[in-house]
């Protein structure tokens, strides 16, 4: 099975073995990686849809169709291992995509895309036709906007209730968490936690406790949304402005997160995000700081993130930088290696400016 490492794709793999190929989304199209045999680390196997800054990549669980959402120029689709691509945005009134996820819905397969403005589009027939569920922008929209020119919100993040895909929840940076119990019809602001809502994470295990990440730390509820602990600021040791948040699929107490030192309004000054990996094994009550080949800072802010539960005693992870970094552990978090420099920025939007052309 080939995994996706992309801004605003798939985040969590559950296999049976150790993947050999993962596509990685960046500002110049996706990179195929596949481990060398004799595990003598990763090459580079080709590449698709180079012209094009690639946001979010997902695989289509049923078909193995790839799905990329491309920054201003909507969706591409490839049913033949990404050797071939179409076009397929029938129906999408904003081609900024930002983020992709796919659920079943009453028994077939539906993707979701996010775009920027802050619009939410759904498809049932593998993105050859597209239709908008707008009463996300029936909540009050007045305060929606985004620190960065053009300082417009986008739909950052989708997510689902483990139990009943049509409960989602919908991340806007910045505009809040956005909530709906019947597959989208209608939306509810939930508040509790800061506006500038990076990732929503739900514990598998008990769907009541969600984890919210965003400019001002984490987050994280135990009664489905009625209250929410602020676990972490933009002061905390781990980093002040965490976007993504993985939780173990099998064992949800175990939570890794990467996090740069401090937002990017900071970045344009010192060219430097200061990115971290931390992990905690309590569900978030304390945190350690992940080394043991990862720099004790880095310099591009980790942009994208994936965690392979492939059934055995560990896990892999891997994390990607506007830098053009991959990295990989392979046991865990507890020894990582750099197995890709040199790749395009893995980006949303514009965040590898200010760290690439210092």
């Amino acid at each position: 099975m080939a995994l996706t490492l992309s801004h605003g794709g798939d985040t969590i793999f559950s296999t049976t073995s150790r993947s050999e190929e993962v596509l990685v989304g960046t500002k110049e199209g996706i990179v195929f990686l596949k481990r060398n045999g004799g595990g003598s680390g990763w090459s580079i196997a080709r590449r698709a849809l180079a012209d094009k800054h690639i946001h979010a990549v997902i695989v289509e669980p049923e078909s193995g169709a790839i799905i990329a959402g491309a920054t201003e120029d909507t969706i591409y689709v490839s049913e033949d291992d990404g050797q071939t691509w179409e076009k397929r945005d029938n129906g999408i009134t904003q081609p900024d995509i930002y983020s992709l996820a796919a659920a079943q819905v009453n028994g077939k397969t539906r993707i979701f895309a996010g775009t920027q403005p802050a619009h939410l589009f759904f498809s049932d027939d593998l993105g050859r036709n597209w239709t908008e569920l707008p009463a996300l922008r029936s909540v009050d929209t007045s305060d929606w906007t985004f620190p960065g020119p053009p300082h417009i919100a986008h739909t950052k993040h989708i997510n689902f209730h483990p139990a009943d895909t049509n409960t989602l929840f919908i991340g806007v940076e910045v505009g809040g968490l956005q909530k709906s119990t019947d597959g989208g019809q209608t939306f509810t602001r939930i508040t509790g936690m800061d506006n500038d809502v990076h990732r929503t994470v739900i514990n598998p295990a008990d769907p009541n406790k969600i984890y919210i990440t965003g400019g001002d730390g984490i987050y994280m509820t135990s009664d489905g949304c009625e209250t929410w602990d602020h676990l972490t600021t933009t002061a905390h040791e781990l980093g002040g402005y965490p976007d993504f948040l993985l939780l173990h699929p099998r064992k949800p107490e175990v939570v890794l997160v990467a996090a740069a030192h401090h937002g990017p309004g900071s970045w344009r000054e010192s060219h430097f995000a200061g990115s971290r990996i931390s992990r905690s094994n309590d569900g978030g009550k304390t945190w350690e700081q992940l080394g043991n080949g990862l720099p004790d800072r880095m310099k591009g802010s980790v942009e994208a993130m994936c965690l392979e539960d492939w059934g055995g005693d560990s896990y892999s992870v891997f994390a990607a930088t506007a830098t053009g970094e991959v990295w990989c552990s392979d046991d865990g978090g507890e020894t990582w290696g750099e197995i890709m420099t040199g790749l395009a920025p893995i980006s949303k939007g514009s965040h590898y400016v200010s760290l690439v052309t210092a």
